[in-house]
């Protein structure tokens, strides 16, 4: 089965003042459809660089990141975001929803950025167990209910890969299975999760683990 997510080599550096910081040291990594891969390491190691360079969030100084067997890196933040749109959904620790839109909206406009034919936004709120609360606005929800909307927004393009960042992090016990339950579901489907997590819980679920350690992959 070949690769929906693909990194070689990347590197990524950073400058303050005199200092350079190595974030990245040539890490290299395959993504498979079905697959659940959790990235793991002690704070500082570059987790979460590696996440935003996977994603087309940040530049790779080298290397390069392909998905769906399209070149991520080196391009325009134009054509970055259209590929990430598409292919890539996205979860953070962090609420990921506009405040002033409907759960609902926010799902549609997700869908709308990335263009083409969609399923119906009230059909992803289901799976995602929150379309009882499809027109209440994120200051309305409960952490719980914020966490399966930020999912549903997630997942509203159906993407091929989906790249969650500590995603259970801030969730109680219940919610965060719930939330690992329903990633398991979409990697049942066909889809490629990669979760950056401190949790031995979350890394307990996945199919393998990555560990980082200053910028590094361990044998």
């Amino acid at each position: 089965m070949s690769a929906v997510l693909e990194a070689r080599s990347l590197y990524r550096f950073f400058h303050a003042g005199d200092d350079e910081t190595l974030a990245l040291r040539g890490v290299s990594l395959d993504l498979e459809p079905g697959e659940i891969v959790t990235v793991t390491g002690p704070s500082g190691s570059g987790k979460s660089t590696l996440l935003a360079c996977l994603a087309g969030l940040d530049e790779p100084d080298g290397g390069m990141v392909s998905v769906a067997g399209e070149r991520l890196s080196r391009r325009p933040e134009e054509a970055r975001a259209r590929l990430r749109s598409r292919h890539i959904g996205l979860l953070y620790q962090q609420v990921n929803l506009v405040g002033h839109l409907s759960v609902a909206d926010n799902v549609t406009m997700a869908q709308r950025l990335a263009g083409g034919r969609r399923a119906l936004a009230s059909d992803v709120l289901e799976r995602c167990s929150i379309a009882h609360r499809a027109g209440a606005r994120p200051a309305q929800l409960s952490g719980g209910e914020l966490a399966r909307a930020g999912l549903a927004v997630a997942l509203a393009n159906d993407p091929p890969v989906i790249l969650a960042d500590e995603p259970t992090g801030e969730l109680d016990e219940v919610t965060a299975e719930h939330v690992l339950d329903l990633l398991a579901q979409f990697a049942d489907a066909g889809a490629a999760v990669l979760v950056v997590t401190h949790s031995l819980r979350v890394a307990a679920r996945a199919d393998r683990e990555i560990r980082l350690r200053d910028g590094q992959v361990q044998s």
